[in-house]
């Protein structure tokens, strides 16, 4: 979950996991979204994106700190809410995709084990919620949706399913995208959570918040209240931010975000 092993991992649902991979150009990191589609970004473009700080803060140029402010602007650009950043956070000297892997709840699991996951982290079942509300932008791949769309189960609506079969065959067709909000795709708002009322999250780690069991209300007020939802999800940002930071002496400052300096 939330650790500074950056380029390995990034506070998950609603900032997309950072996964090393050996690449050609070093001066590059890349970025994989829930999607797994990837982008990269240059040291040169890190060093551009703070130009001109003309108040005394702590160094913006950790990789860490750079990124963490970009989810939070990265929200407010698309309607959601901002948070304050707490700075100085600074670049860990190891990374590990396994244990990247191990920290990011499955897109299959349940809503204990949900819970469990988010709670070994210091966040509520509210946090984790709203957190998973992230999911009212960005897409997944049919491979993880797949199984849920054609159980003719009685947690998933039929039109919803059979929309989703047009482009996420039972055989093939693995990395084909859908967007986790059908409705306002690239939007923030809470109509992630209106599509759990009417049996239509993507994911079974989405539906499983509103199927009968102890976070069903918690969806309900969001429902009722966009504002809450908003106010919550910027909370659990800023908590999910306090998890494990590296501060003062430890870490480094990373020159290059997929190598040590």
């Amino acid at each position: 979950m939330a650790t500074d092993t950056f380029c390995d991992q990034l506070p998950y649902i609603s900032v997309p996991t950072f996964l090393y991979k050996p690449k050609t150009d070093p001066t590059t990191c890349e970025h994989r979204s829930d999607s797994h589609e990837s982008t990269t970004i240059s040291k040169s473009e890190k060093d551009a994106a703070f130009p001109g700080i003309l108040i005394p803060l702590p160094r913006l140029d950790s990789m860490v700190n750079v990124l963490t402010l970009a989810a939070r602007d990265a929200s407010v650009a698309v309607g959601g809410p901002s948070w304050n950043v707490r700075l100085g956070r600074r670049d860990s000297t190891t990374a590990s995709r396994s244990q990247a892997n191990t920290d990011l709840p499955s897109p299959f699991a349940g809503l204990d084990a949900l819970i469990s996951a988010f709670a070994n982290k210091g966040l509520s079942a509210r946090d984790m919620v709203a957190l998973s509300g992230s999911h009212t932008l960005g897409q997944a791949q049919c491979f993880l949706f797949r199984g849920r769309i054609y159980s003719n189960g009685t947690d998933i609506d039929p039109g919803f399913a059979s929309t989703r079969r047009r482009q996420c065959p039972q055989s093939g067709g693995d990395s084909n995208l859908a967007p986790l909000d059908l409705v306002t795709p690239n939007s923030f708002d809470n109509n992630y959570f209106k599509n759990l009322q009417q049996r239509k999250g993507l994911l079974q780690s989405d539906q499983v918040l509103f199927s009968g069991g102890s976070t069903d209300s918690i969806v309900s007020e969001y429902i009722r209240s966009p504002q809450t939802f908003a106010r919550d999800f910027a909370n659990a940002m800023i908590k999910m931010g306090e998890i494990q930071p590296l501060l003062g002496q430890s870490g480094i400052i990373r020159r290059v975000c997929n190598a040590i300096n």
